[in-house]
């Protein structure tokens, strides 16, 4: 069978990162293993347009991915799909895996899109696969009306999907259990991607060539529910794959893929230490420790002892990010942080003394913030000085306590999924003497007050990839700071490029 797997375009306000969609990577790669013909579209970057991709191409399956700001293009993507020809589309991501507020709903209520696949996708998907290849086998022609009639009974068994039957009722099965062995599954199908055309995974401060820059994901869950984190719609158990099946791949990427870099996209990958202690084991022992990788979304201060991050240095890390959030203590209790500021302190302390560089994540506009408590957030950043601190306004994404406490205490400031786009400088809402302005005063505050001391200044511009990257580098931080007024000609962009 010939599947087809998009990522819908997704510009942003400013020049940021590109890299290759880790979750159609391994749709891709699952997708490989049972058989199909496998093509990715990722309209990030590709130059073909949609309408020739798939006349060439003609897939008998389409998935799409979409998180929240992405959802309408995903739609509009769908939509000229079914223009074409009328072949089953589904989508998948995190926007749409929000039974709770009906977005599966929404999604599938769209005349152009048959089905969502909730949560983690891989068994679902190969599920549906499964079906509409004997399907096809049987009557090589069929439509996407003929597969979803009701009378045909061909989806109700399929846990953690919506869908849409022909005669337009909406359907939901029961969730599906996470998946419970990662050792399981295929490695991501870097193959799929036309790798020269990404940049590497933090631009604004390496230098490194995007065709040789790769992700992974050692584990999976979180058990953590922080009130602000969408990764609350995900599944809450934390599983991780063994250290053996982590270094085959790691080997793969370095020996067979070239890889320059590495960054581990795990949401908690330090939960377990021992596991990550005999990981770096594995790499020193393997002789991969060569090759710099990155923490990039972070690991979890109050797990992150001195052995550990010296053993992880030896191993080849390079940088690590701890989400800080706050530098109020009331408010960092009220989020469900489970942290406080001496550990943070402390696991900061830590990485500088076994030489590791530092990433700080740092929210302005949290729920009950005043500006004395977004002031002690930029006090907080300046004192911990990371190497980046990364300052984001709070936005909330439906599925979070956040989503349910601003709907039911303050005002909603965005009236449309697109205004959910990351880096345009605008408040997502108001709360109590909150107000947008203020929040937007503090976020700018934060940027130039961490920036532009003196010290920090001078650290920036004696760093070598500074300089090899400075142009783009003052081009995004002018945008943050001063993004440009065109969320209108933004949208009118992207609907143009289908």
């Amino acid at each position: 069978m010939r599947v087809a797997l998009i990522n819908p375009r997704f510009r942003l306000p400013i020049d940021t990162r590109t890299t290759p969609h880790l979750g159609l990577a391994y749709l891709g790669a699952i997708s490989q293993r049972r058989g199909d013909e496998v093509r990715i579209f990722d309209m990030d970057v590709e130059d073909q347009p949609l309408g020739d991709f798939l006349k060439e191409f003609s897939p008998q399956l389409v998935g799409i991915t979409a998180n929240t700001p992405q959802v309408k293009q995903a739609w509009r993507t769908a939509a000229a799909i079914k223009q074409w020809k009328d072949i089953p589309i589904v989508l998948g991501g995190p926007h749409v895996s929000v039974a709770a507020e009906n977005l599966d709903f929404e999604s599938c209520e769209r005349p152009d899109v048959d089905m969502v696949v909730r949560g983690e996708g891989e068994e679902g998907w190969i599920e549906v696969s499964d079906i509409l290849d004997r399907c096809y086998q049987a009557k090589p022609d069929l439509t996407a009306r003929e597969l979803m009639d009701p009378r045909a009974g061909l989806w109700d068994k399929i846990l953690g999907i919506a869908y849409k039957t022909s005669d337009r009722q909406l359907h939901r099965t029961l969730d599906r259990p996470a998946i419970a062995d990662l050792d399981s599954l295929p490695w991501p199908a870097y193959d799929l991607f036309k790798m020269e055309r990404y940049t590497n995974l933090q631009p604004a401060t390496d230098a490194v060539d995007g065709s040789r820059s790769f992700s992974i994901l050692t584990s999976r869950g979180c058990p953590y529910r922080c009130t602000f984190c969408s990764q609350s719609i995900m599944p809450i158990k934390w599983r991780a794959r063994t250290p053996q099946n982590v270094i085959a791949e790691w080997r793969h990427l370095v020996e067979d893929l070239g890889a320059q870099e590495i960054g581990v996209l795990d949401d908690s990958a330090n939960i377990r230490m021992q596991r990550l202690q005999d990981l770096a084991d594995g790499l020193i022992e393997n002789k991969l420790n060569h090759v710099p990788w990155i923490f990039v979304n972070g690991i979890r201060a109050n797990l992150a002892t001195k052995e550990l991050m010296t053993k992880l240095k030896q191993a080849g890390l390079k940088r690590t990010a701890f989400g800080v959030e706050t530098g109020d203590e009331e408010i960092l209790a009220s989020i469900d942080k489970r942290v406080d500021h001496d550990t943070i302190r402390q696991a900061f302390k830590v990485c500088k003394s076994a030489g590791l560089e530092t990433i700080g994540f740092f929210i302005i506009g949290l729920p009950g913030e005043t500006r004395e408590t977004m002031q002690r957030t930029i006090d907080f950043a300046c004192e911990l000085d990371p190497l980046i601190a990364n300052f984001s306004m709070m936005t909330p994404y439906p599925g979070t306590k956040v989503y349910e406490i601003v709907k039911r205490q303050g005002s909603m400031l965005v009236h449309d999924w697109e205004d959910y786009v990351f880096f345009d400088g605008k408040a997502r809402y108001e709360m109590g003497e909150m107000t947008a302005e203020l929040v937007e005063t503090m976020w700018k505050k934060a940027y130039r007050q961490f920036y532009l001391r003196p010290h920090r200044v001078l650290k920036t511009i004696t760093r070598k990839d500074f300089w090899i990257n400075y142009r783009r580098t003052f081009r995004v931080a002018w945008r943050t700071i001063f993004p440009r007024k065109e969320k209108t000609e933004l949208k009118r962009a992207i609907e143009a490029a289908v």
